[in-house]
């Protein structure tokens, strides 16, 4: 049944991406094919989310190590809970093929209508009142909103790695997946009446394959081990999820230099600005007024960069093209985007740490 499911979702894989071109899964080789493998092993098919980034292999291994040990990896915090930050997480950041995606999930998990009522926002609809207090904080996280830890924060120290782990996570890949896929797993051209019936189907299947058991640490190999940076102090109960996270980090971080450093520059600098807020409805509008101190060669990447930190679903297929002419190559593409849409991440990380709180002792640790 497994290998079934695994074919049936490749074409998908590929097909749901634009911009790039995703490498089809029998044409992948080296880190792509390792990568490849692992996401169909512990995820149960190829993940689009995933496999966008297969221009860029450091990328593409990079979003899986977070994803995987965050979300996918057996450890203090359940499934249904993970599921809800990256559910809440979504919704925030108006990513309707995740929003899809995690909903559904919820749905195959949970039984009543918590799972739905999450992916749609409704929190007094939701009533376990743990899950709605962690997808609530999930919610709060954003760029512009508030530190989501005024109160009592819904989840023990213990916790805290893997549903930050998976805030971030879904910080960055909503942002990817935003930019390089369509905003709907589900075939075009299905009938009203038979959406319902489908989405049973879809609730069904992804909650039967979030039942697998996937043991923490495995994906570590794929990338060089990193010294953790300083922003990461939120894993450091968590000796796995801490290390996959240092990986992730550098490799994007090396995709980095293949765009202006004055861009980049800029990009950090209002992300790190507290007052800084998401631009409206009018980003394109926003990133102008912002990029006009650069020199103009530097424009395209700075315009793209904060476009797609500060308001992903507003990144327009002109945004992309211009950056595309002054640095070609689809691998610069996605290095690029992962950049900035980490570094969006990695600033919201920075409110996610209850305070006060001291980090448990590493609970879990595999080698790579």
């Amino acid at each position: 049944m497994s290998g079934l499911i695994e074919r049936a979702t490749r074409r998908p894989a590929t097909a749901h991406v634009r911009h790039v071109q995703a490498v089809p899964p029998l044409a992948a080789t080296g880190l792509v094919a390792q990568v490849y493998r692992q996401v169909e092993r512990d995820f149960g098919m190829l993940a689009p989310p995933i496999s966008l980034h297969s221009p860029a292999p450091d990328a593409l291994a990079a979003c899986w190590l977070m994803l995987r040990e965050a979300l996918l990896a057996q450890g203090r915090a359940t499934r249904e809970a993970k599921e809800a930050v990256a559910a809440a997480v979504s919704v925030a950041n108006r990513c309707p093929y995740c929003v899809e995606v995690h909903g559904a999930t919820l749905r195959g998990l949970l039984r009543g209508e918590s799972a739905a009522a999450v992916a749609e926002q409704r929190w007094d609809d939701v009533t376990d009142s743990r899950l709605r207090a962690i997808a609530l904080w999930a919610g709060a996280s954003g760029l512009g909103a508030s530190a989501p830890d005024a109160g009592p924060v819904p989840f023990t120290p213990e916790e805290a790695p893997e549903l930050i782990g998976v805030a971030v996570t879904f910080h960055y890949i909503n942002r990817m997946v935003n930019l390089f896929l369509v905003d709907s797993l589900l075939p075009a051209g299905i009938p009203g009446p038979a959406l319902p019936g489908v989405r049973r189907v879809a609730a069904w299947l992804m909650g039967a394959l979030a039942r697998r058991t996937v043991e923490p640490g495995d994906s570590l190999r794929l990338l060089p081990a990193a010294p953790p940076p300083a922003d990461l102090h939120w894993a450091a109960g968590d000796a796995t999820v801490s290390d996959a996270f240092a990986r992730a980090y550098a490799a994007i971080d090396a995709g980095a230099p293949t765009v202006p450093a004055g861009a980049r520059a800029l990009i950090l600098e209002r992300l790190a600005d507290p007052a800084a807020e998401p631009p409206g409805l009018s980003a394109r509008v926003w990133a102008d007024a912002a990029v006009a101190g650069l020199p103009e060669a530097e424009r395209p990447a700075a315009r793209l960069g904060l476009v797609t930190a500060f308001a992903s679903a507003q990144v327009s297929p002109e945004l992309v093209e211009t950056f595309r002419r002054a640095h070609p190559g689809e691998d610069t593409l996605i290095e690029f985007t992962s950049w900035a849409s980490l570094a969006a991440a990695r600033q919201v990380s920075t409110k996610l740490t209850p305070a006060g709180t001291t980090p448990p002792p590493a609970a879990r640790h595999l080698e790579a």
